[in-house]
């Protein structure tokens, strides 16, 4: 009998899940890639989605325990900072966003403000470390590619993998985001798989696909080597590496990775205000004529 009830919230303007997950025994939860909703337009930010798991967690008397990023995203704004002003619990990343947050300080050019040793976190994971929720065990695998800093969580039986793998009929996430790697991605999804087959999967987005038209976001290690796109059982490291390169330099820039990427890597805390009480991001310019 399973002691973790998982609860998904699939942000549809993002194609992004939270989780919810709770120890059944205690009612101590944690939050996996909660998302603060972010107008492009107009530079809003507001609290809709964030907003239904904090209702969720009110009003079955959960505790909230720990605050999970999968890693520094690229294509939602991060609620973390939010969740724990409204209702406590600790906010965790895999040690490496230390390596995101020094690339993106240089690419931003940001001052001395912008601190690179990853304390915007409370807890940053190393390979193998063991959180405890109520009496589960959560085990964080460093699973990078993606980006540098990417974990995955594995609790009870059930695996959660942000953007490592995506369900079997979408294959893989991109890896040409800074210091990503489809070596190293290849050999990530290799340790999930290497998971008892049964392991529930979770995935951290999910864009339907050509021969799907609902979203979904479970699956299995089983199904994965069986019938992933780009990694089922008998897929070769080196085609994968060429597949994965030639695709991702068609891919186009997602659109909120500027203002995701400046928020992200802090929390999701606003940056600094200025004299004049407002907070900015920046948007670096590209110029591809003669001035």
């Amino acid at each position: 009998m399973n002691k973790l009830i998982i609860k998904p919230f699939f942000d549809e303007v993002t194609c992004t899940v939270t989780y919810v997950l709770t120890d059944k025994a205690t009612s101590q939860t944690a939050v996996i890639d909660p998302v603060l909703d972010y107008d492009a337009n107009s530079g809003k930010l507001s609290s809709t989605s964030i907003d239904a798991v904090i209702d969720h967690i009110d009003s079955n008397n959960l505790r909230l325990e720990w605050i999970l990023e999968t890693h520094a995203h690229a294509d939602h704004v991060s609620a973390a900072a939010y969740l724990k002003n409204k209702r406590g619990g600790q906010i965790g990343i895999g040690e490496h966003i230390k390596t995101v947050q020094s690339t993106f300080k240089a690419a931003f050019n940001f001052g001395s403000e912008m601190h690179c040793d990853g304390r915007q976190f409370d807890y940053l994971f190393e390979d193998g470390e063991l959180l405890t929720l109520g009496h589960l065990a959560i085990e964080v695998k460093h699973t990078p590619g993606h980006t540098p800093a990417c974990a995955s969580y594995l609790i009870e039986d059930a695996v959660f993998v942000g953007d490592t793998i995506f369900m079997p009929d979408f294959g893989t996430a991109r890896t040409d985001f800074p210091n990503g790697s489809a070596k190293a991605l290849y050999q990530s999804i290799q340790k999930l798989l290497a998971l008892p087959e049964h392991t529930r999967m979770f995935v951290g987005h999910d864009y339907k696909s050509p021969t799907r038209d609902v979203y979904a976001w479970e699956t299995t290690v089983l199904e994965q080597k069986r019938n992933n796109i780009h990694v089922k059982t008998g897929s070769n490291e080196n085609d994968f590496i060429k597949m994965r390169n030639t695709r991702d330099a068609t891919l186009p820039v997602p659109k909120l990775l500027l203002p995701a990427i400046q928020l992200n890597i802090r929390s999701g805390q606003l940056p600094p205000q200025e004299s004049n009480g407002q907070s900015y991001l920046k948007i670096p310019l590209t110029v591809s004529f003669s001035q």
